[in-house]
């Protein structure tokens, strides 16, 4: 069998689909759509910037003094000539004439005596700064403006500045000084009126230019903040930073509540919301975070402080309790405890109380209803030591054999070495991103810290997610109303495990009483 001597590649078919790239940090590109909503991303900035210069514009028109405008039409006409020949030369030679005129209208033959004559109290300088003449082409008028303060004296000065403007022509053009005998004159058509608006300022202008301006600056000063802005602004974000560092997946996003600091348990007191379920599914994607061993104490962390660490651990205890679970909360944040505050429960007899030996773990144990809490106890000044210790990995492993899961709340990573020097004693470290306030660095500085002492990362969580603009915020809230008969049809069908999740008419789950319909359809 002969093999050919050469292979002709194949073409691949080129795709008929144009996008229109723009370049950003890091290499990367957006599509047009995406760089639009990156922009809409900044229209706070976008928008007071645009404000500040309208803002401006109106302050520029209100502080500048309005100035008046009064003009006075000249026409120059060639004295002599009686056949339609001399006239058109005359014609032509007033034209070319004319073109010259404007140039005297500010000179001091004309300005001085104006000034003197109607006591100006200024300069013939000053008043020829504020005269302007033009002469259209192919024409013979002359227009002078003069511009003021006031409109009864612009008018006045324009009127005057015409006469004596015509009387230095004369005597210019006049061959022997014979005014009489000048072959131009320059004769008053259209004296200037008192003007009954200021031209200037102009409202309209100055605002709409602010507006403009501040638009642009607006718009490069959101692109340029973008730009340099590393931070994780939506799961898609976290999700690559995650993958060029080949770390772990990002198992849930949740959304941003404003009143999260009063409802420290979302299933408590809203369990249909967008945030419950968000936690949700962090339960269901950490059960299968890891695959040969299902992690049963996990540690919850942050890079830094105020990032959400503390709510995710409460909530991630109230969801796993939810499916009948025994579950038990440990607040090892020895440096600033906050489980105890959220969740109104006794702080000072907790965990270094157990530690220490004046109370069991179990004469210090807290009910926080669906789940157990070991609060932090008194604050120690070795927390890294007391965490490092066979004591404390005692007391987790003690708890690890009563409950199903060990949720830990730990300190944040970057700051302290509290977080890795308990590695010996958990399963499996969760690590909890703020949107819009964990960088990128911050992310790959915690990965590489939680690395070296060979404790999987299960995943990650974005916390504080916008609710619009977040791949993994998707709303699908609802409300919960069944027929008379239907929960315990429902209850029937489920688990004895996971009975406590369908709530019957008038029991209570998690605090909250069942609703009983005011009326049923048949």
């Amino acid at each position: 069998m002969v093999e050919p001597a050469c292979r002709v590649p194949e073409i691949p078919t080129a795709n008929p689909t144009v996008n229109v790239h723009l370049p950003l940090r890091s290499g990367k590109t957006l599509d047009l759509r995406e760089y639009l909503r990156v922009l809409s991303r900044r229209w706070r900035v976008i928008a007071l910037v645009t404000l500040l210069g309208t803002g401006a514009g109106v302050l520029a028109t209100t502080l500048a003094t309005p100035e008046y405008r009064a003009t006075t039409t000249l026409f120059a006409s060639l004295q002599g000539g009686d056949d339609t020949s001399q006239l058109n030369q005359g014609n032509s030679f007033t034209q070319a004439r004319v073109q010259s005129y404007a140039d005297i209208v500010s000179s001091p033959e004309v300005t001085t005596p104006v000034v003197k004559s109607l006591k100006l109290g200024t300069t013939p300088a000053e008043l020829a700064s504020r005269v302007s003449a033009e002469a259209p082409l192919n024409t013979v008028l002359v227009r002078l403006t003069v511009t003021d303060t006031r409109a009864a004296r612009a008018a006045k000065v324009s009127n005057a500045l015409a006469d004596r403007f015509a009387e230095v022509i004369r005597e210019l053009e006049s061959p022997d000084g014979d005014t009489d005998e000048s072959p131009v004159r320059l004769t008053v058509i259209q004296p200037a009126a008192v003007p009954v608006a200021p031209s200037s300022p102009n409202p309209t202008l100055n605002v709409a230019l602010g507006l403009a301006v501040g638009l642009v600056l607006g718009l490069g000063l959101g692109v340029a903040l973008e730009t340099v802005d590393t931070s994780m602004r939506d799961s898609k974000a976290l999700a690559e930073c995650l993958a060029a560092a080949s770390g772990p997946p990002v198992l849930s996003s949740i959304v941003h509540d404003p009143r999260a600091s009063r409802r420290p348990v979302s299933l408590r007191d809203d369990t249909y919301s967008t945030r419950a379920e968000g936690f949700r599914k962090l339960r269901v994607n950490l059960q299968f975070a890891e695959m040969g061993k299902r992690p049963k104490v996990i540690a919850v962390t942050s890079p830094l402080p105020r990032e959400g660490k503390s709510s995710v651990s409460v909530n991630l205890a109230a969801t796993l309790a939810e499916e009948g679970a025994k579950v038990c909360l440990i607040d090892c944040d020895l440096r600033r405890p906050s489980v105890a505050s959220a969740l109104g429960l006794v702080r000072d007899a907790g965990l270094t109380t157990a530690l220490v030996g004046k109370a069991g773990v179990r004469d210090v144990l807290q009910s926080a209803g669906s789940f157990s809490v070991l609060t932090s106890g008194m604050i120690p000044p070795n927390p890294t030591q007391i965490l490092g210790s066979s004591q404390f990995g005692a007391v987790l492993q003690d708890l690890a054999e009563e409950f199903d899961h060990v949720v830990v709340d730990t300190a944040p990573v970057l700051p302290f070495a509290d977080t890795p020097a308990m590695a010996h004693a958990v399963d499996g470290y969760l690590l909890v991103a703020r949107a819009g306030r964990t960088s990128r660095s911050q992310i790959l500085d915690a990965l590489r810290i939680l690395d070296r002492v060979n404790v999987p990362v299960l995943g990650a969580v974005l916390n504080g997610a916008p609710a619009r603009g977040d791949g993994e915020a998707h709303g699908y809230a609802y409300r919960y109303h069944p027929k008379p008969d239907m929960a315990d049809r429902l209850t029937a069908l489920v688990p004895t495990r996971l009975a406590a999740v369908v709530p019957r008419r008038g029991s209570s789950v998690n605090g909250r009483t069942a609703p009983v319909p005011a009326k049923t359809r048949p």
